[in-house]
Order: C-alpha cells, then sequence, then structure tokens
C-alpha cells in the first residue's frame, strides 16, 4: 500500500464516526494498538518537543525504510502519533521528507484539537520529517 492509499484509508475509517467524541474513541483505540518505542529508548533525546504531553519517538532505518516507535503519557496523543507512524512507516525517507499530510486537514484533526494539542502534533510531524531528511543525507554520502 503506498503512502497516498494509507492516507485514504484512514480518511475511510473516520467517515464511519458521526461525531467528534466517537472519533477520539477510535482515535484511543488506535493508540491502545500502538506498537510502543522499546522501553530503554524512553530518553530525553526521543522526546518530541512543543508538545504538551510526553511524546517519545525512535526512528531507525532499516533497510533504506524509515521505522518508527513511540509511545505518549496520553492516550489521545499516543493514537495521533499512531496514525502519523501508520501513515509514514516503512516509507523511504525522501517519500516521509515530501509527504504533505493532508489527511490531517481531510478528517479535521487539526481543527478539533487544543491549541496546545495542534502544536503537538505539528512538532510531531516535524520531527518525523526531520529524522527523514537527516537518514536521506546520510544515505547520499
Amino acid at each position: 500500500m503506498n503512502i497516498e492509499e494509507k492516507q485514504q484509508e484512514i480518511i475511510d475509517e473516520f467517515t464511519i464516526y458521526d461525531d467528534w467524541m466517537e472519533k477520539y474513541e477510535y482515535i484511543i483505540e488506535l493508540g491502545k494498538e500502538l506498537e510502543t518505542i522499546d522501553p530503554t529508548k524512553k530518553t530525553d533525546d526521543r522526546l518530541i518537543e512543543g508538545c504538551q504531553s510526553r511524546v517519545w519517538l525512535n526512528t531507525d532505518v532499516q533497510e533504506g525504510k524509515m521505522r518508527f516507535t513511540a509511545d505518549s503519557d496520553a492516550i489521545i496523543t499516543k493514537g495521533i502519533i499512531g496514525l502519523l507512524i501508520r501513515v509514514l512507516n516503512n516509507e523511504t525517507p525522501e517519500t516521509v521528507a515530501k509527504t504533505d499530510l493532508h489527511f490531517i486537514n481531510d478528517i479535521g484533526l487539526q481543527e478539533h484539537l487544543s491549541p496546545t494539542r495542534a502544536n503537538g502534533l505539528l512538532s510531531m510531524v516535524n520531527r518525523m520529517k526531520m529524522d527523514a531528511l537527516k537518514a536521506s543525507m546520510k544515505s547520499t554520502k
């Protein structure tokens, strides 16, 4: 499944729910299913700055593909990072760096988050894209 198909799958899933309480419940469920970061990797250098809650993101490149694992101390935030990982995981660094994550706006996520959570979402996206840019630069050396 390519990155566009993954985004469309999420958009389709969110159309099932009528209101945002149901969508939040779904996001929480996604967070519970998230493959979490190895506890030894919950270090300060993996914390995403700009998030109200604590979010750890581990990034690896294996066989030319980005591999993300994460965890958060907030259940909704954990679901949000889970959505991002679902779209960006197993993609090349170049793809991760340049992808327009339009599903965020298409499902109305950003407009239904508090300002501090919306800033956190932006910080998560930026961190994943920065990690991808760093990986891309390493692979071209």
